[in-house]
């Protein structure tokens, strides 16, 4: 879709100032694999010059009668996978990320989504695709708290920023505020703003990408084409928070599951290590799931009972999520 707009009142002056505006559809789509949170990819990771994206595409309204119709046409499309749960995020449409000064292609303007889904147990379609799932804290590697404070936050973070934070009043608060310190917590839901944050003062490839500075020090995880990380920062950082209030890791489940491969999911999303037995009672008051009666010996040990989601729960509260206020 191609929108013209231009601000001038002069209908001579409007011709040579007209800019063509394109609505783009972007999703991330979230799965949980052996413990860990993936976002599925299109193009390859590790590589400069080809950055992994985010599946998407233009909407067409001639053929996409709503937003998600396209979209989901469009990840079909470049994924061969259906995904089940989506929600809008955020419409993404800051100049300098998408365009140069210059430019005749048209300015991108993108309806970011966020999709839940599982790996299927066949992926040839997504290699024949061209797509692929990899950890989504490849990305983000300073977000993995499972095993303790990331090291790359005191070695490669921390010191650039501090003097960063010097330059200006307002950042060694903006500082304090998203990595801590200070009197200030973690808090996993500043994904965003975390990633803001290193890219305003310069430490990601993005920054270099978009000419905000000539060189980057260190490797803060692997780059995204466009603003696909900014995006998927919008999406962690939206689904770490729904966790709390909506049941919404039972679209990450299969049909039946263990408490530990439930809280080990948690755990993936949310980028945090909980207390087994403080999440079995959190679980047990929510009234979230029950037991089905059968046992599995899937796991290695002793056979654990099987659970499933009661799905019931969304009609009986107004906000059926895990409280997830206890650490180890």
């Amino acid at each position: 879709m191609k929108v013209i707009r231009s601000d001038s009142t002069s209908s001579e002056e409007a011709v040579t100032r007209l800019t063509p505006i394109e609505i783009g559809l972007t999703t991330a789509i979230v799965a949980v694999t052996n413990e860990e949170p993936q976002v599925l990819v299109a193009g390859e990771t590790g590589k400069k010059n080809q950055p992994a994206g985010l599946p998407s595409g233009a909407f067409d309204p001639v053929s996409h009668r709503t937003f998600e119709i396209g979209l989901r046409e469009w990840v079909a499309a470049q994924t061969a996978l259906n995904v089940g749960y989506v929600e809008q995020l955020y419409t993404f449409g800051d100049r300098g990320r998408h365009a140069r000064v210059g430019d005749t292609d048209p300015h991108v303007v993108s309806v970011g989504y966020l999709a839940l889904t599982r790996v299927p147990e066949n992926v040839q379609g997504l290699r024949d695709a061209g797509a692929s799932f990899q950890p989504w804290y490849r990305f983000f590697p300073w977000e993995d708290w499972r095993n303790g404070r990331p090291s790359i936050i005191d070695e490669s973070i921390l010191p650039p920023l501090t003097a960063w934070a010097r330059g200006a009043a307002g950042r060694s608060e903006r500082l304090r505020l998203c990595f801590g310190g200070g009197g200030a917590s973690w808090d996993e839901e500043k994904v965003l703003e975390r990633y803001e944050l290193l890219y305003e003062a310069g430490l990601i490839e993005e920054a270099l990408r978009d000419g905000r500075v000539t060189q980057v020090r260190g490797h803060l995880g692997e780059s995204m084409r466009f603003d696909h990380r900014r995006i998927l920062a919008t999406a962690i950082a939206r689904l770490r928070g729904k966790l709390k209030y909506r049941p919404v890791v039972f679209e990450l489940m299969p049909a039946e599951f263990t408490l530990t491969e439930l809280q080990r999911t948690v755990e993936a999303i949310s980028g945090r290590h909980l207390h087994k037995q403080n999440f079995r009672r959190l679980v047990e008051s929510s009234e979230l799931v029950e037991p089905t009666g059968e046992m599995t010996s899937a796991t290695g040990g002793r056979p654990a009972a099987l659970f499933r989601f009661r799905r019931e729960v969304m009609q009986e509260r107004h906000a059926p999520g895990l409280r997830l206020g206890v650490r180890r």
